[in-house]
């Protein structure tokens, strides 16, 4: 199973343990376990939406948030030492976009071999016409490539409203693989040619079209609204996690996936609803 989608499943039952007013010894127990189990996954992208939402827990949620006089100082503090770094932030990024790294945000879509000879950047992925099969994409390298594939497509065909159909943009992404000259597998190598576009904003921009797109933003919207009106933690990290996710995963397009979302955004959707009217 997908070490991402695995991570999310642990998140959430995470979270529902850090909100629990009082824990007994053996949740404190097992929300460590969870912890760990977060940590061992390496998904890079639920684990620091996972520490961002745990930090406003504590500052804002929970029942020490009260006694914190200075969260204000720090988020002031905070703010002025992100102005005061931000050159250096600034070439921090445009270093790691140029670097020939393995590592970042969105795992690496297939498994790296000795059939590789090049680890692409993501400065190449964005600008190189074309590349060659001993080239080896690292995760966020290769949503890159998959955006900029995106983009051309959209400039090619007329999909704005309607889009190509669901799963019927994947001949699509795999002619522009063959187009790009990348990895194409062999008998015992999948390439990278049929893999979908690993983020479902253009996932779903570019199978069902606006129309889909906007009602997937509409659904995380209203999702937000009812679970700050509610108050309710769980459900704003859910929906935090689910926005994050989706920047480097097509999960509404796995049937684990979408299981886990309708289930638990009518169940959090539903309950709030409720609360809120009430």
């Amino acid at each position: 199973m997908n070490a991402i989608h695995v991570s999310v499943f642990i998140a959430i039952a995470y979270f529902y343990f850090i909100t629990k007013k009082e824990k007994f010894k053996h949740e404190k127990i097992v929300m460590l376990i969870l912890l760990l189990f977060l940590v061992l996954l390496s998904s890079t992208n639920v684990l620091i939406i996972s520490f961002i939402l745990s930090l406003v827990y504590y500052f804002f949620y929970s029942k020490f948030a009260n006694k914190l006089r200075l969260r204000n100082s720090i988020l002031v503090l905070t703010i002025f030492i992100s102005f005061l770094f931000y050159k250096k932030i600034k070439a921090f990024v445009e270093l790691e976009f140029k670097n020939n790294t393995e590592k970042g945000i969105g795992h690496n879509v297939i498994s790296k071999s000795d059939n590789f000879e090049n680890k692409i950047t993501m400065y190449e992925a964005w600008n190189n016409k074309t590349f060659s099969p001993k080239d080896f994409f690292p995760g966020t390298a290769f949503r890159v490539y998959q955006f900029r594939v995106f983009l051309e497509l959209f400039e090619e065909n007329s999909i704005f409203w309607k889009g190509f159909g669901f799963n019927a943009s994947n001949i699509k992404i795999e002619q522009k693989g063959v187009e790009h000259n990348i990895y194409l597998g062999d008998a015992n190598h999948e390439g990278y040619q049929k893999k979908n576009f690993h983020n479902q904003y253009l996932q779903i921009f570019a199978e069902l079209g606006f129309i889909g797109f906007l009602l997937l933003m509409l659904i995380l919207f209203f999702s937000l609204k009812t679970a700050f009106n509610a108050k309710d933690f769980i459900h704003i990290s859910f929906t935090f996690l689910m926005i994050s996710l989706f920047l480097t995963e097509s999960f509404l397009w796995r049937q684990r996936g979408i299981v886990f979302f309708t289930v638990f955004f009518c169940l959090f959707t539903t309950s709030n609803t409720k609360k809120n009217l009430k």
